[in-house]
């Protein structure tokens, strides 16, 4: 396929957290948000004059240090950033916003307090807490925890205008976003689509990590290429699947799991669009901040819930996206000493494969792609024994038909 227009400028753009539109964004005097995790409604994050920017450790190498602080025995993540921070990579931050929903990332926060890592003077790190169930009561607990912990921080501290109007209309950039990593998903759902896993994660990283002002025009201009964009005539794979699992930032895997075989058209991993990447639907009827925290606890399909609703509602998500995006399987992914998808990905593969009747795999992983040559391994065999089940269905089809 032709390459896309501004696939090599978005590539670039994922080489620093501290981008070249983060600094316009600076020079433009807008406050950087830093936050790692979908329980912090990103929304939140661009009201104002402020941009939201998740963290990622880009080319991380040794994590000694991080280390020396933290354990052995904590995920690549949260060491990766601690890291960074040390190294001074997250100097351009105005705050961090954190949620107590992993006890791993919250020591990489505590860190940031506790060793003064980014030097500003008005650099604060605030803490919310997130409810465990989707409830009346649960809701209001986590709308009142987002304007104390977000909304009344910020105000206080830079100025920042979180009025109403002010969030509406974050929402609204927030949902142009939206309408066109979808517009541009649906191609994912075509016999042979016109875009690969690896360009829509470089996509939907960027949307994350870049101030959604300065990377609209170039979403737009993508979206409207794609329209009349041609894929190969031959195939370039030889198994579609759905990625499921933690936190994967680096486009590196996904392009790793492409080399080997399997084309990802779904992503329902943090950091992912599944969920996102879906609107935000407001009324003016009901309080627009409970309105959205309602929005991300209910799209959330994060593991931390531990309600048999959400288990259930997980499950159905991934069986769901496999029929939607014509997939023949699911690879569960978790990134090592992941706390909560460490339980996940054992019990929910399992389960995929026997009760839902997907073919599913299951492994875990490095922070970055760098060190994952058994992932390429694994998913090497895993596209061999789905094309094995495909040849074997098509014969059955051709003897009973």
């Amino acid at each position: 396929m032709k390459d896309l227009k501004h696939l090599f400028y978005f590539e670039n753009l994922l080489q620093e957290a501290n981008n070249e539109l983060v600094q316009k964004a600076k020079e433009d005097g807008k406050l950087v948000l830093g936050y790692t995790c979908y329980h912090v409604p990103e929304v939140l994050l661009n009201v104002g004059n402020c941009v939201s920017a998740r963290l990622r450790a880009p080319r991380t190498g040794s994590l000694d240090i991080a280390t020396y602080y933290m354990s052995p025995f904590l995920c690549g993540y949260s060491k990766a950033l601690l890291e960074r921070g040390i190294e001074g990579g997250y100097n351009f931050l105005d705050a961090l916003m954190a949620s107590e929903t992993c006890s791993e990332m919250n020591r990489t926060y505590e860190h940031f307090e506790v060793l003064k890592l980014v030097p500003n003077e008005k650099f604060f790190v605030s803490f919310m807490d997130v409810p465990f169930k989707v409830l009346p009561h649960t809701v209001k607990h986590y709308a009142k925890q987002a304007r104390i912990k977000i909304l009344d921080r910020l105000s206080e501290v830079y100025g920042v205008d979180t009025s109403d109007e002010a969030l509406i209309k974050a929402v609204e950039e927030h949902n142009e976003v939206c309408r066109l990593m979808k517009e541009i998903g649906e191609y994912r759902k075509e016999d042979n689509p016109r875009i690969t896993g690896y360009e829509y994660h470089i996509l939907s990283l960027i949307t994350y990590c870049c101030p959604k002002y300065l990377i609209l025009d170039k979403l737009r201009e993508t979206a409207e290429e794609l329209k009349t964009r041609k894929p190969d005539d031959k195939k370039q794979f030889r198994a579609k699947i759905v990625v499921v699992g933690s936190e994967m930032d680096d486009p590196d895997f996904t392009k790793l799991i492409e080399e080997s075989g399997a084309l990802v058209v779904a992503d329902r991993y943090c950091f992912g669009t599944i969920p996102g990447r879906e609107e935000i639907k407001l009324n003016k009827d009901e309080d627009i901040l409970q309105q959205i925290c309602l929005h991300y606890m209910k799209t959330s399909e994060c593991p931390r819930y531990m309600a048999q609703d959400k288990v259930l509602q997980r499950r159905k998500t991934v069986e769901n996206l496999v029929k939607e995006y014509n997939a023949e399987g699911v690879l569960y992914e978790q990134i090592k000493f992941c706390e909560y998808w460490g339980y996940e990905r054992a019990l929910a593969s399992h389960e995929m494969t026997e009760e839902y009747g997907v073919p599913s795999a299951s492994v875990d992983r490095q922070y970055t792609a760098s060190s994952s040559g058994q992932l390429r391994t694994r998913v090497q065999a895993f596209v061999e024994s789905l094309e094995i089940k495909r040849i074997a269905k098509e014969r059955e089809a051709k003897q009973n038909g």
